[in-house]
């Protein structure tokens, strides 16, 4: 029974080898069943090429679609997908902004410059939410006005303060951090925000920062002046911090305190600031505009230096200082087509050229 069985099996492999796989008779098997599937099943087949077409075509469409915005300078493909584009000009400062390819904008961003009185210094701030945009709101909302505030009674009682920009800047980024903890924990609110922050006086600059915003200068010669250094959490003085405090970095597609956030210190974040392991505590730097002769600076959230180095930023806009936005909506887009997954937000103020009497131009 069992030689029977063998020997069936081994007549089913010779007909196998020698006639069902043999190519001319593979062949013939494709050339019916292609013949069978279009006389019996006509509409179907002609219901995918159709629809294979259209999907072609509609591709086709976009491409030309975009191709046509772009040459004509145009930036209507983004305005018809991003909900959110804010552009900005006012004398010596140009502001471009786009929500990109995030479902939501958390940038903002607050220009105040005082007409009437030029002594005042002028105040500029990129404020780069995260986790919803209440924290960067309220940081938008409050603290460019309480530092005019403060800055003009400073102005008043000049000569009988101790005060000075730098701490007059870190007290008031203090304060605000502790007031929106205080309001955005009562609603359970988890947001937070970066906070960069820039005071131009006719001879000083001085520059706050909270989070990875950064901002960079343009000196006399074309080179990048670092006016601030971002608070990650794998540099060695935060990594320390942190775990002092009881905490710990993890990688997460980026390092993260906690797992969580991507930055070591910020304003709001109200979970992380309870257990100590995110501060807000500004680094305030202090640049001398007479001796640097500065032709602009850059402001702007991390979406633009996830694609350009300080050198690279200050190259490309200082090509493009003659475009209606000072370069600034110029990088942005050029971030974007970068592949930024991020919001863009740049700021660009430009100097006048040649010793500071220089404050930036009026």
């Amino acid at each position: 029974m069992i030689e029977d069985t063998m020997t069936l099996l081994s007549l089913l492999g010779r007909i196998m080898r020698y006639f069902l796989l043999r190519p001319e008779t593979l062949f013939l098997l494709c050339i019916s069943l292609a013949l069978w599937s279009y006389f019996f099943h006509t509409d179907e087949v002609k219901t995918i090429v159709k629809s294979s077409r259209d999907a072609v075509n509609m591709v086709k469409g976009k491409v030309a679609e975009m191709m046509q915005n772009d040459r004509l300078g145009g930036l209507n493909v983004l305005d018809a997908e991003f909900s959110k584009t804010w552009d900005f000009k006012n004398n010596n400062v140009a502001v471009y902004s786009i929500q990109g390819r995030r479902d939501h904008m958390e940038d903002r961003f607050e220009v105040l410059t005082d007409i009437t009185n030029k002594s005042h210094p002028s105040i500029f701030g990129i404020f780069d939410g995260h986790g919803g945009e209440a924290a960067a709101d309220y940081v938008k909302a409050h603290l460019p006005e309480s530092l005019r505030q403060q800055l003009l009674s400073y102005e008043r009682e000049k000569r009988e303060s101790v005060s000075s920009y730098l701490s007059i800047l870190e007290q008031r980024i203090l304060a605000v951090d502790r007031d929106m903890v205080d309001k955005l924990s009562a609603n359970h609110d988890e947001a937070g925000t970066t906070c960069l922050v820039a005071l131009l006086s006719d001879r000083e600059l001085t520059v706050a920062n909270v989070g990875d915003s950064r901002g960079v200068l343009c000196d006399k010669d074309g080179n990048a002046v670092a006016l601030s250094h971002d608070h990650k959490p794998y540099q060695l003085k935060e990594r320390k911090r942190i775990k002092r405090a009881g905490g710990f970095i993890s990688f997460n597609g980026s390092w993260r305190v906690q797992g969580i956030l991507a930055m070591s210190r910020s304003l709001g974040d109200y979970p992380l600031k309870n257990l100590n392991v995110v501060i807000p505590d500004p680094d305030v730097l202090t640049f001398d505009l007479d001796k640097l002769q500065p032709e602009f600076m850059i402001l702007a959230s991390d979406g633009l230096w996830d694609a350009f180095s300080n050198e690279e930023a200050v190259r490309f806009v200082r090509e493009r200082l003659d475009e209606p936005h000072y370069g600034a909506k110029s990088i942005v887009l050029q971030s974007f087509y970068r592949g930024c997954p991020d919001n863009i937000t740049v700021m660009v103020v430009k100097f006048k050229s040649g010793p500071v009497g220089s404050k930036a131009e009026e």
